[in-house]
């Protein structure tokens, strides 16, 4: 009987480990920065969100050419210089002290971002036994998904006991320890691709037009969930639910992983609308009950609630973009689809802070329980078309 190739050999570990450090230095930033820059820099809600935006926004525009940069530098070469770049510029956050500044800082950390997200998934992928690159790819996505619960619980705890500053040293430090492990990582020799003949770059050498509708339609997911993911410190503090705020993610996160197990299956037995509606309906439940948190308990239950809606949006639009995709444009679809989640989330950030100045957070959240029910209209027609295509095909 023939052993199974391993998956978790050296190699996975430290790109998994590089992978989960970026990502918990990344989510981290993201929930607290916002409150740096209202409290510390004396700066408004809409700035606060303006730093989440900058950095997304670097990293939509490097991911267009990150491919490209990793075939000149080879994968590991560019992925040891992208998170280099990305710890020293961790360490920088120490010497700001102005708006502008941390501005400008938070475009070039997403520069950065951008290449190495490409390169950590890229290598792990090569790295990866073929015959076990489904489950292996599985595991390896649990990274960033461990990140999204311990990046802001660590932040938002961490900010009740010491100052920024503090905070800052410890991501850096987390960020020497990234290089560390991203050196240990042994990717497999690359193959050097003949030279093609040259020609002009088309909208197709970056995006995938046929998974461009079910990436505009999570687009509008990631714009609500931009509400969450940036201002939900600051909603906890206006509230005087800081100490509560730091289990969100933590409750978020368990209903999350709890229940992915189940709705993956459901979505490859029984297909995407059986999954992505209810999912779309609680996601929406979830914000409505965010708008009228007063409590603790209730502060808790928006986070389970919107951890079971939202936390498997991410995988099965994933998933459809690339189904819709020829097999040959499956990274293009992934590309497609991320550049405009991206896109939503960054929007969401900017667009967030200044509506909030003036409507406040409770509307805010209702705003985006609307802009959920405008998705799943969407995804409706959507999937609708889909099928009638789908049988129109088989009949042919």
């Amino acid at each position: 009987m023939s052993q199974e190739p391993k998956i978790w050999t050296k190699s996975f570990i430290s790109i998994s480990m590089t992978q989960f450090l970026i990502f918990l230095s990344f989510y981290t930033l993201m929930t607290t920065l916002p409150i740096y820059v209202i409290d510390n820099l004396g700066g408004t809600e809409a700035e606060g969100g303006l730093v989440v935006t900058a950095m997304l926004l670097a990293a939509i525009i490097v991911r267009l050419f990150s491919a490209k940069l990793l075939d000149k530098t080879g994968k590991k070469r560019g992925l040891l210089i992208s998170v280099t770049i990305f710890a020293v510029t961790s360490f920088l956050y120490l010497i700001i002290d102005a708006f502008m500044p941390l501005l400008a800082l938070r475009f070039i950390h997403g520069l950065s971002f951008g290449i190495i997200t490409t390169a950590t998934g890229a290598i792990a992928a090569d790295i990866i036994p073929p015959s076990r690159r489904g489950a292996g790819l599985g595991y390896f996505a649990m990274a960033m998904n461990l990140a999204v619960v311990i990046g802001p619980f660590i932040g938002l705890t961490l900010l009740q006991y010491t100052s920024f500053q503090n905070l800052f040293i410890i991501l850096g430090i987390l960020m020497i320890v990234a290089i560390m492990n991203s050196a240990m990582v042994n990717v497999p020799k690359e193959k050097v691709a003949p030279k093609a003949i040259k020609q002009r770059l088309t909208i197709h050498d970056f995006i995938e037009m046929k998974a461009m509708p079910i990436a505009l339609i999570s687009s509008l997911v990631a714009l609500a969930y931009a509400s969450v993911m940036s201002f939900i410190s600051v909603y906890a503090n206006g509230l005087g639910l800081a100490s509560t705020a730091s289990y969100f993610f933590v409750v978020f996160a368990a209903v999350m992983l709890l229940s992915r197990p189940y709705l993956g299956r459901s979505f490859d037995s029984k297909g995407p609308k059986f999954v992505i509606l209810p999912c779309l309906f609680l996601f929406a439940i979830g914000l409505v009950s965010l708008s009228i948190t007063n409590t603790p308990w209730m502060l808790l239950l928006s986070a389970a609630l919107i951890g079971l809606g939202y936390g498997t949006l991410l995988p099965s639009f994933q998933t459809m973009a690339i189904q819709a995709a020829p097999n040959n444009r499956s990274s293009h679809a992934t590309s497609t689809f991320f550049i405009l989640y991206d896109s939503g989330i960054a929007a969401g950030s900017f667009i967030w802070g200044i509506v909030v100045t003036a409507i406040g957070f409770s509307n805010l959240y209702l705003i985006c329980a609307v802009i959920i029910l405008v998705a799943i209209g969407l995804f409706h027609m959507y999937h609708s078309k889909v099928n009638k295509t789908k049988m129109k095909n088989e009949i042919a």
